[in-house]
């Protein structure tokens, strides 16, 4: 527990904690029929998104647990941390009131990366996840350790920012090992990579309400990426990099802070 973060991030939490375990089942609606317009909401929104199309659930969790201690990562449930080897071990990932609060150390030399494996061909993810600052982003990355032509296994990223989404196809584009060697050693890329480069990303302008809590769903299909928030489609985008046959591993990637909260990972046989 940071004992350092504090302002509104967590203000309504319990609230809407409970909105999303009555989207998922956990709990009986009827809890909620004192709030009638509070219900109608959940349930109208339930309708919107659905899960028919998601696929066959293979993951969730809703962080519904306590750590054994409060001084090094302990995420549980089969996720992983790179703050051991990033961040010098210090706490990055924090368990607290029912979600996972991700921030990053003043000693970390990288982005803070919350690990899961998520291996399917066609698939999504879904979650809850709340910004504190216009300055935080979450990066939804998806990954294969087992291809070696491309740095550390990145094949393509949905990144939600306060006033963007962006889809990038990595494996064919920045990632792409030779031309990220190029790039570190600071070397001019050559006319087929730096037409490699070109139109692998897409940037949607939309603003996300700061200190609030919003539902994303990203969904992997053939080479079309798509992130909705709220129930509203903000952007597809379609490259080669995203049809790579095998997505072995979900990274949540956040460069300052973002807490999330109901994640599931799907996959679609």
């Amino acid at each position: 527990m940071r004992l350092s973060r504090s302002h509104f991030q967590y203000q309504h939490l319990s609230d809407q904690k409970a909105e999303s375990q009555v989207k998922a089942g956990r709990y009986n609606a009827s809890l909620f029929m004192n709030r009638p317009l509070l219900l109608l909401a959940t349930l109208a929104f339930t309708s919107v998104m659905g899960t028919d199309d998601l696929g066959e659930l293979l993951f969730e969790d809703p962080f519904d647990r306590n750590e054994s201690q409060e001084m090094k990562d302990e995420p549980g449930k089969g996720w992983g941390t790179n703050s051991k080897s990033r961040a010098k071990g210090n706490k990055q990932v924090d368990l607290k009131d029912g979600a996972m609060s991700i921030f990053i150390h003043a000693q970390a030399d990288h982005a803070v990366s919350v690990t899961h494996p998520a291996e399917f061909t066609d698939g999504a993810v879904s979650l809850r996840f709340m910004l504190e600052d216009a300055k935080d982003s979450l990066g939804l990355n998806f990954a294969d350790l087992a291809f070696k032509e491309v740095h550390a296994g990145h094949l393509f990223v949905a990144k939600v920012s306060a006033n963007s989404v962006q889809l990038q196809d990595l494996k064919t584009g920045n990632m792409r090992l030779d031309i990220r060697e190029a790039r570190q050693a600071k070397q001019k890329l050559t006319a087929e990579q730096d037409a490699a480069i070109k139109g692998k990303e897409k940037t949607v302008p939309y603003a996300v309400e700061i200190g609030k809590w919003h539902d994303l769903v990203v969904k992997v299909r053939g080479d079309m990426l798509s992130a909705s928030i709220d129930g509203q489609l903000i952007g597809s985008f379609s490259s080669p990099g995203i049809a790579h046959p095998t997505k072995r591993l979900l990274r949540l990637a956040v460069p300052r802070n973002a807490v999330v909260d109901d994640v599931k990972i799907w996959r679609v046989n």
